[in-house]
C-alpha cells in the first residue's frame, strides 16, 4: 500500500524548522572560537604565573552533533558544543582531576561575567551561557606507540583510550555511503524526541545516530517515506533488542548508566504510540487533511497546524512546488563537504603557497593571483592548473579540496567539498558556473596536517 505523499511539505518542514540556520551555526562557531582563544590565553597566563608549560599540541577538535552537523533548531537554545583539546602526555599531570583543574583555572581567568563559572565535570570542563548554550571541553592526552602512531586517552574518572575523531569519521563515512541522507533522518528523529517538553528522558544524539544508521531504509527516494520506514524499523528492532553499542569501540555499550535503559525504553514506547497515528497514511481513501493531521500528531509542531488551517483558505487544491516555498527557490542538494580537522590532527608548522595557471584553448592567459589582485572574476570554460609550493620535508601526503558555492552550485547539486588525496602538487579543474568558489590544499606528514592554504576562485556568467 502506497504511503500518502507529503514530500513537498516534509522538505519545507525540514528546511525551515529542523535544519539549523546559517546565522545560528555561525553564532555557535563564534562562541566556540571565542572560548578556545580564552583557554589559550588563560593557559598562557597560568604558565607565566606558575612557571609551567602547559599547551595544546593540536588545534581543538569539534565533536558531537556540531561536527556531524546534526544539530537541530531549538526554541530553548540549549545547544551543546563539544570541543576536544589535546595535550602531550608528558606535558600534563598524571591525575585526571589535576588536569581538569588546570583547564578550569585557565578558563576562569578569561571567562568573566558569566552567571556560572567554568566547572569540571566527570568527562569534561563546562562553560554555560545564560542563553542556554554550553560548551564542553573534553580533555585528551596523546603519546606515540611503537609504530610511531598517536594514541589518545580521554580524561574522565580515569584516562581511557579513545580517538577524539573516531565517532565523527564513522558518521561522515556512513552518511556518505547512504547518499548523504543519514544526516537528514537523524535530524528528523531528534526533532521527534524533542517534540514535547515533558519528554525529558530521551536518548542522546549518538544513540539516535547509531540506531538510524543501523536501520536506515535506503530503498525509498522520498524524504517522508525514507524517514517513516527507518523509524518503523528502529521501533521494531527495539521491540526485541534494546542494546546499543559504540560503533567504533567493539562491544562497548552506549548504555552507561541505568537511566539510559529508561531513555531507550521511552524512545521505543513513544515511537510505538506515535507511529500508530501514521497508519492513516496508508489508507486508500486518506485525505490531505488526514495526512497533515497525522504528521502534526507525530511532530507536535505548529508548521503542520498552519498547513491544516491554510487548507480551508486555499482557492485551489493543487499548489506548485515553487509557490509552496513562497517564491523562494528550494534546492534539494547533498551536503558533501568534508573538513580536514575531522580527518587529521592540525599542527601548522610549514608554509604552503597556491597559485593557478589559467588557460583558454590551451594557451595560458594569466595567473589566478593576478586576476584576484585586479578583482577580475573568471569566466566559464577556462582550464585551471592549480599548483602548490611547500617547504615541508619529504615524505608527505598531498590532499586537495574543491568547494563550489552559490545558488547555481546548489541548483546543480554540485557543492562538492570532498577531500581527495592525490599526492600531486598540481591539480586540474575547469570553470563551469557562477559562484565564489575556492580550492584548498593540505600537506600531511606523519599523520598530522602540517601545512594548508586556500585560494578563492570567483566565476561570473559570461
Amino acid at each position: 500500500m502506497a504511503m500518502y505523499n507529503l514530500e513537498q511539505e516534509f522538505k519545507k518542514f525540514y528546511k525551515d524548522h529542523v535544519v539549523l540556520s546559517r546565522d545560528e551555526k555561525n553564532n555557535l562557531f563564534s562562541k566556540k572560537n571565542t572560548n578556545i582563544e580564552r583557554l589559550k590565553e588563560g593557559l598562557k597566563e597560568y604558565n607565566e604565573e606558575n612557571k609551567t608549560d602547559y599547551k595544546l599540541t593540536e588545534e581543538p577538535i569539534i565533536q558531537g552533533s556540531m561536527a556531524m552537523s546534526t544539530i537541530i533548531q531549538n526554541d530553548n537554545k540549549d545547544y551543546d558544543i563539544d570541543v576536544a583539546i589535546v595535550f602531550d602526555k608528558e606535558n600534563i599531570p598524571e591525575g585526571t582531576i589535576s588536569t581538569k583543574n588546570i583547564v578550569v583555572n585557565a578558563l576562569k581567568r578569561k571567562c568573566t561575567g558569566f552567571n556560572k563559572e567554568p566547572e569540571a565535570k566527570t568527562n569534561c570542563v563546562r562553560i554555560e551561557y545564560a542563553e542556554g548554550y554550553h560548551i564542553d571541553f573534553a580533555i585528551y592526552r596523546r603519546y606515540k606507540d611503537e609504530n610511531d602512531n598517536f594514541i589518545y586517552e580521554h580524561c574522565g574518572s580515569e584516562w581511557r583510550i579513545r580517538d577524539p575523531r573516531a565517532i565523527t569519521k564513522w558518521f561522515l563515512e556512513q552518511n556518505k555511503q547512504k547518499n548523504y541522507n543519514l544526516r537528514e533522518v537523524v535530524r528528523l528523529l531528534k526533532m521527534f524526541t524533542k517534540s514535547r517538553e515533558k519528554w525529558v528522558n530521551m536518548p542522546g544524539g549518538l544513540i539516535l545516530s547509531v540506531l538510524a544508521n543501523e536501520q536506515f531504509q535506503s530503498s525509498y527516494d522520498r524524504m517522508d517515506e525514507r524517514f517513516y520506514y527507518t523509524i518503523k524499523a528502529i521501533r521494531d528492532r527495539l521491540a526485541t533488542n534494546k542494546d546499543v553499542y559504540n560503533p567504533v569501540e567493539e562491544n562497548q555499550s552506549l548504555k552507561l548508566v541505568s537511566q539510559d535503559d529508561i531513555k531507550i525504553n521511552n524512545l521505543f514506547n513513544r515511537l510505538d504510540e506515535k507511529l500508530s497515528k501514521l497508519d492513516v497514511l496508508f489508507m486508500p481513501n486518506c485525505t490531505r487533511i488526514e495526512a497533515l493531521e497525522a504528521w502534526k500528531e507525530f511532530f507536535n509542531h505548529s508548521f503542520w497546524e498552519e498547513l491544516i488551517q491554510s487548507e480551508g483558505q486555499k482557492k485551489t487544491v493543487t499548489k506548485s512546488y515553487a509557490s509552496f516555498f513562497d517564491g523562494e527557490e528550494y534546492f534539494d542538494y547533498k551536503d558533501t563537504e568534508e573538513f580536514i580537522e575531522y580527518l587529521f590532527p592540525i599542527n601548522i608548522q610549514y608554509q604552503l603557497e597556491i597559485d593557478c595557471k589559467i588557460k583558454k584553448k590551451g594557451q595560458i592567459i594569466g595567473l589566478l593571483s593576478s586576476f584576484l589582485k585586479r578583482r577580475e572574476p573568471l569566466l566559464p570554460g577556462y582550464d585551471l592548473e592549480f599548483y602548490a609550493h611547500t617547504n615541508v620535508p619529504k615524505p608527505y601526503r598531498i590532499l586537495w579540496k574543491v568547494k563550489n558555492q552559490g545558488t547555481e552550485a546548489k541548483r546543480r547539486n554540485q557543492i562538492r567539498g570532498q577531500i581527495v588525496e592525490t599526492n600531486q602538487l598540481i591539480h586540474h579543474e575547469v570553470t563551469s558556473f557562477k559562484g565564489n568558489h575556492y580550492v584548498e590544499c593540505y600537506i600531511v606528514k606523519d599523520g598530522v596536517c602540517v601545512a594548508r592554504n586556500r585560494i578563492p576562485v570567483p566565476i561570473k556568467i559570461s
